[in-house]
């Protein structure tokens, strides 16, 4: 486990953590056990916001972006290569000690040999599979990421889904909807906007409700959504409660949890459309073609077809929302 690591590293390899100021913790995923480092001084830097309650809960002082300096830093690495570069050329810009910690699956072995080039590593815990190190100072300016990048007339930043251009899946699904979508619309896991944009473009929607947990790809939204019926919501699909009953709700829900599929968000995701529908209210929404979407579909909607689709991706329309689900 990374917080065995983490707590080997103090207890038993030499880190030494500075005896004062705020240690800035950033993008640690639910279930990182942060116990080795003391609470009152932690500062815990995470933009999605299922991760950012659960540790807000756990008593953990939250933010979504750093402010100012810290003492040190402890920088959990994601599976996005140049995320994890970006994340750590942010935490060498504003902390004194920079610790890096992650899988072999997430690239801690490349990293590690990257970190080496740059400064002096001052030591190393390899377990479980994973790397923690940890290193002072050294030149990581050139791997923090742009603040903005352009994607096909969008908007992205480093980290987002698709940052590097439009969504196959999203483009089939936007190609795939009706010219009327009625007033209320949500788009759930807005992403950075591009189904918003293509779902505004019809002229019966009089509000769109973009519902998104990531608040970088909510910030790059709100650049390509410049429209007055758009309302921006950076939430947690699976408990966002709609201020009104939904005509239609779009979505391309995200299915990994991890590096392996996980059905069981998509699924969430499929039931709180359901709940949030007008009885007459209609879902569209995209998968891979291999998820077993259906079966929840047909429980917690009347009618579900599937209107277009290729080898890897398909679309579904689903209709009469069940009055269980309310």
């Amino acid at each position: 486990m990374s917080h065995s690591r983490l707590t080997l590293a103090i207890e038993d390899n030499g880190l030494t953590l500075p005896e004062a100021g705020e240690i800035a913790v950033f993008a640690p995923r639910a279930g990182f056990d942060l116990s080795a480092l003391p609470r009152e001084r932690c500062r815990v830097i995470q933009p999605l916001r299922p991760d950012y309650e659960a540790y807000e809960r756990a008593g953990y002082a939250c933010d979504v972006a750093e402010n100012g300096r810290y003492a040190a830093a402890l920088v959990c690495l994601p599976r996005a290569k140049k995320q994890a570069h970006d994340l750590i050329a942010r935490a060498v810009a504003c902390a004194d000690v920079v610790i890096v910690d992650g899988q072999k699956t997430d690239g801690s072995d490349s990293i590690l040999k990257e970190c080496r080039k740059r400064a002096e590593v001052a030591g190393v815990v390899a377990k479980a599979h994973g790397k923690l190190f940890w290193f002072s100072g050294g030149d990581f300016a050139d791997w923090a990421a742009p603040e903005w990048q352009e994607v096909d007339g969008f908007l992205t930043r480093a980290g987002v889904f698709s940052a590097d251009g439009i969504d196959p899946a999203s483009k089939m699904l936007a190609a795939a909807l009706p010219a009327k979508l009625g007033r209320n619309v949500a788009d759930l896991g807005a992403g950075w906007g591009y189904l918003s944009r293509d779902i505004l473009s019809r002229e019966s929607v009089e509000t769109l409700y973009l519902v998104e947990a990531d608040h970088v790809a909510l910030d790059c939204a709100r650049k390509n959504v410049e429209d007055a019926r758009a309302a921006f919501h950076w939430a947690d699909v699976t408990r966002w409660e709609a201020r009104a009953r939904m005509d239609s709700v779009v979505m391309n829900p995200p299915f990994h949890t991890g590096r392996s599929a996980e059905p069981a968000l998509g699924v969430a995701f499929i039931e709180a459309a359901a709940r949030m529908l007008a009885p007459s209210g209609q879902l569209w929404m995209v998968a891979n073609r291999h998820l077993p979407y259906e079966t929840a579909l047909n429980a917690a909607f009347g009618q579900v077809e599937e209107i277009a689709g290729d080898g890897r991706f398909k679309v579904l329309h689903a209709s009469r929302p069940s009055r269980a689900r309310r």
